[in-house]
């Protein structure tokens, strides 16, 4: 069968290419074609490959504003591209700025749409479940507590677990040891904290001028950003030139492996640093207006996904307008080796393991979508 995928992220590529393996062990006569990234091409070919996710990505108002004539262009490019290839599904990847704009085009067009890892409508733009209702076919969802939301919403999803739990696996297996890492990118022997400051530059300037300040606070420590590969090393050193804090590039989880402790804005690595099983503290700095709206944005009470799987405050978020130094000082002591709640956190992670399920789930939504492709 022919499958046309779209990932307009980084963690959408991951994610993508994994879905592709699985993909050809389920249907070995697999054809692809895709928006996506380097690790998608490396599965299907970069010949396949429409867009980069690199020329994709805008977030923020100001920035889909600015370039509205160019998300416009290629929403256009992508449909033409479709109809050329005319595959048997269209499968989306999170993203869903794009992704809801093409489900409705494909099933216009009498394209079957799958959505393999939902949007976040139980987060926020709720409005959009209704459109999922009405353009998608299937809806793959990566977190057990959506299938009672969907559910009640009139869609009935497909849970096979979380990649995230593959990728992490993969990884990690092909991590270097403590030693040849610290000496691989210029680490001395202190224990580690791990700064998780996000993968987009608007994050970065939010939360890691705070993380560098805080690294003061621990002299017998060594503090470590994980940097992304697309965003210049220059980004980061203009809030920790004059610190002490190191920086690392694209070894995110063989740094948390070898790491003490985590400093995490929200989002996804809230949830990879508690499956790797490393203790963390939540940060993100926003406007403050952002903190006067989010009563009536925000639909739950959490913004990491590991309290919001476990429907409890796990982990410690502060998510506010001036996050204070000498309380987020505080509750990394807490999370240190020794302190009052890093066992307790611990056995969390092994509850939210338990939740999120085991290996293989790439695999297995695959298989499903075959199957049910198949039909």
């Amino acid at each position: 069968m022919k499958y046309y995928i779209i990932a307009g992220e980084p963690s959408g590529d991951l994610h993508g290419s994994n879905l592709m393996k699985g993909l050809l062990k389920a249907d070995p006569e697999a054809q692809f074609r895709f928006c996506g990234g380097d690790k998608m091409a490396a599965v299907a070919g970069k010949e396949q490959m429409l867009k980069h996710y690199r020329d994709m990505s805008f977030f923020g108002f100001a920035q889909v504003l600015f370039n509205l004539r160019t998300i416009f262009s290629q929403i256009k490019q992508c449909e033409q591209d479709i109809l050329a290839f005319a595959p048997d599904v269209v499968v989306l990847i999170d993203y869903p700025g794009f992704n809801m704009k093409i489900a409705k085009f494909a099933h216009e067009q009498g394209i079957p749409v799958h959505y393999y890892i939902a949007p976040k409508v139980w987060a926020w733009k709720e409005h959009r479940v209704k459109a999922i209702r009405r353009y998608v076919d299937k809806l793959y969802i990566i977190f057990p507590f959506e299938k009672e939301y969907f559910r009640s919403k009139g869609i009935e999803p497909h849970f096979e677990g979380n990649p995230l739990v593959d990728a992490i696996a993969e990884r990690c297996r092909r991590a270097p040891s403590r030693e040849e890492f610290f000496k691989e990118n210029g680490l001395d022997s202190r224990p580690k904290v791990a700064l998780l400051a996000g993968s987009r530059v608007s994050e970065i300037k939010a939360n890691l001028r705070f993380m560098a300040l805080l690294s003061e606070r621990f002299p017998d420590r060594e503090f470590v950003v994980a940097g992304v590969e697309w965003i210049d090393r220059s980004v980061y050193e203009k809030f920790t030139a004059d610190t002490s804090v190191k920086f690392v590039c694209d070894r995110t989880y063989e740094l948390l492996m070898h790491s003490e402790a985590a400093v995490v804005t929200s989002g996804t690595a809230t949830l990879e640093t508690a499956l790797i099983g490393i203790p963390e503290l939540v940060v993100f700095g926003i406007p403050w207006f952002y903190e006067k709206m989010k009563p009536y944005v925000v639909k739950i009470p959490y913004v990491s996904l590991v309290n919001i799987n476990l429907n409890r405050e796990a982990v410690r978020e502060m998510v506010v307008y001036h996050p204070s130094v000498d309380e987020a000082e505080g509750e990394l002591r807490k999370i240190m080796e020794g302190g009052a709640e890093r066992e307790r956190m611990l056995r969390d992670f092994d509850e939210l393991r338990a939740i999120i399920g085991g290996e293989g789930a790439s695999d297995r939504f695959a298989a499903a979508m075959v199957s049910e492709l198949k039909k």
